[in-house]
């Protein structure tokens, strides 16, 4: 549960910084990065790429917080 977080709480700030999405905060980066890992799971699974590890749960949910934002930028406008 704690690595969890501390994976969430990480790819979301990646994310923010990628999309220069700034002023979130820890908490929207942790919910941008669980909710990215999600998504991002179901991505790859589609395109069918499978990545191992810490790093791979890392950039599954970057892959996925970065289309959240991506979908938010298309949203806010």
């Amino acid at each position: 549960m704690i690595w969890t977080i501390i994976v969430g709480i990480l790819a979301g700030f990646i994310a923010s910084k990628l999309m220069k999405h700034e002023g979130s905060g820890c908490l929207i980066d942790l919910l941008l990065g669980l909710v990215g890992g999600w998504l991002g799971g179901h991505v790859l699974e589609w395109l069918n790429i499978s990545w191992g590890g810490t790093i791979g749960e890392i950039g599954t949910a970057v892959i996925g917080a970065v289309i959240l934002l991506w979908l938010w930028s298309i949203v806010k406008k």
